[in-house]
């Protein structure tokens, strides 16, 4: 029998080897073009990016990682001021599907702070339109969940200020128009703008003189006082007695640059915005120039205050009259308005407005920012005149003025500008004499008996060696002064063996403390503040209590009175 083999046919494996690679080619081809073709659109987006952020670094976006506009610290490095990514909230009015009146309302109930009419106008507007800058993530939120197409939630480069309404005045804000950021709009802002969006330096913060912890602790004070003393405003600065730089300034009512509301007059500095007549503050200066003249030789020399001083048809006249003659410590002791005044008579005017020249209190105040008023000096500079800005009557002149002619008269008699920069040792301004250096010892001693045995005792913090002086005038009002409205300072330096700092604190129309209810006189309302800011930022500036150490007065204290006096 024959066997029939059947040979079975089997598939080409090759050609199906050859078809799958094949296949896998193509679909690595199409791989491989997809990948480039992304790759194309990332470069072009990319250049785009570059291209778009190029055009709008003129009007200060970021460019190169580059913020639009530089940091600001403290001369500790602590952020004052700093651009950021932030959230926005704007509306395509001809986009909207919800019911413009409703949408506003809910609008509203998110935002109670502005108006349900604001919004609805914005809503039915012709065009596009912020509903809401430097808006919170969980405002972003819940507006989010209205579910509004036509609402949008662009990201925005802001300036922010982290530490809130701390050194508002001083800082100044950005205001913001179309999420672009433009020129500052006071303060270090506006003061430094070209230093900050310069494109060489944005990279490196701009460093102030200002230490954080001494401005949170001076608002601080401030504050409770004002609180307290149920007061109008109020006014601090604190200063390097030797080199001019500002470590704090403060001013109230207060704002928030993060969030600008409409009350102009928050926003008003008064440190360099606000000339007052500071009274009883100006003595120390009118003493000093007249030991310097030569008016004044001999601190026992005594000066008729036995009654009121009549010139011509003006009386001068003492609040707390002692009714007997005073000797110079005396005179600043009791804040002897009539004692002053036969000094500065003695003097003569013509080394009294050298002085005050000297001291700049016939310009606006030398500190970099813009907002600086000048001062209301006397047109017509005679002899009465001349008695009465002895005592700070017939003169106005702001805050920072104050502080920086204390500096002068206790750091040796060099008087220097004030300057919101960080300072060191090679670029602090040489500064003019105004005071010989042995009119201001003699200063710092009697400034140093005024708060040991006078007006100032309130302002006593013990180990600190506070001295100073107080001054309460009555403001201004409709061409006469207002006997129920007074500015009340204290302004002084510590310590005074060896002065440091200078401390101005100002009240505006106080009306008395929980602790002295209604007495409204700078020695119950500025000088305590004083002893409180003292307290607290000693040790922060690395001064320390030392009870063991102060001025040495033994030669004056035999000229003295077992007499006190307030003001």
């Amino acid at each position: 029998m024959a066997t029939i083999v059947v040979r079975q046919e089997r598939p080409s494996v090759r050609i199906e080897k050859v078809n799958l690679t094949a296949i896998a080619h193509q679909r690595l081809m199409i791989l491989l073009l997809l990948l480039v073709a992304i790759s194309m659109v990332l470069m072009v987006r990319l250049a785009w990016m570059g291209v778009f952020s190029g055009a709008r670094d003129s009007q200060g976006a970021n460019m190169g990682g580059i913020p639009p506009r530089a940091d600001i610290v403290d001369r500790n490095g602590v952020p004052l001021a700093r651009m950021m990514d932030a959230y926005a909230i704007s509306v395509r009015p001809d986009r909207l599907i919800s019911d413009p009146a409703e949408l506003a309302r809910k609008l509203n109930e998110i935002f109670p702070d502005t108006p349900r009419e604001e919004f609805y106008k914005k809503l039915t507007g012709k065009g596009w339109a912020y509903l809401r800058q430097r808006a919170l993530p969980e405002e972003v939120a819940a507006v989010n969940a209205l579910g509004e197409i036509g609402i949008e939630f662009p990201r925005e480069k802001e300036r922010f200020y982290p530490q809130s309404t701390l050194a508002a005045h001083l800082l100044g804000f950005v205001p913001v128009k179309n999420g672009n950021a433009y020129e500052g709009g006071m303060g270090v802002e506006a003061a430094f703008n070209d230093r900050l969006v310069d494109p060489a330096r944005r990279g490196e913060p701009l460093v102030l003189s200002v230490d954080a912890r001494v401005q949170g602790a001076l608002e601080s004070e401030l504050y409770s006082a004002m609180v307290d003393q149920k007061a109008k405003g109020a006014t601090g600065v604190v200063l390097n007695a030797n080199t001019g730089e500002v470590i704090a300034m403060a001013s109230f009512p207060v704002f928030d640059p993060n969030k600008l509301g409409k009350d102009a007059d928050a926003r008003r500095n008064n440190v360099v915005q606000a000339r007052y007549e500071l009274g009883s503050t100006f003595k120390p200066l009118s003493v000093a120039a007249a030991m310097d003249a030569g008016a004044v030789t001999s601190m026992a020399k005594p000066y008729d205050a036995t009654a009121p001083l009549q010139v011509g048809g003006y009386k001068i006249k003492d609040d707390h009259p002692l009714g007997r003659w005073l000797n110079v410590p005396e005179i600043l002791i009791h804040s002897s308005n009539i004692g002053t005044a036969r000094i500065a008579d003695a003097m003569g005017s013509a080394q009294m407005q050298k002085v005050y020249r000297s001291l700049e209190f016939d310009r606006r105040p030398s500190i970099e920012l813009k907002e600086r008023f000048p001062t209301l000096w006397p047109r017509d500079w005679g002899r009465i005149t001349n008695m009465t800005v002895a005592y700070g009557h017939g003169i106005a002149v702001t805050p920072i003025h104050l502080a920086s002619a204390y500096a002068a008269l206790v750091n040796g008699g060099i008087w220097r500008p004030a300057t919101l920069l960080k300072l060191n040792a090679d670029n602090v301004p040489q500064g003019r004499r105004v005071f010989s250096a042995a009119t201001s010892a003699r200063m710092r001693q009697l400034l140093r008996l005024i708060v040991m045995y006078g007006t100032g005792k309130t302002a006593n913090a013990p180990g600190y060696r506070i001295g100073g002086q107080t001054g309460t005038a009555e403001k201004p009002e409709g061409g006469r002064y207002a006997a129920h409205a007074n500015i009340t300072t204290f302004a002084s330096a510590f310590p005074m063996d060896n002065p440091q700092y200078v401390v101005l604190t100002m009240m505006d129309e106080p009306q008395g403390s929980s602790k002295y209810p209604g007495v409204r006189t700078a020695a119950y309302t500025s000088a305590p503040v004083v002893k409180q800011v003292v307290t607290r930022i000693g040790p922060m500036l690395g001064i320390m209590p030392d009870e063991r150490r102060d001025v040495d007065i033994s030669e004056l204290m035999p000229l003295l009175s077992q007499d006190t006096g307030e003001d």
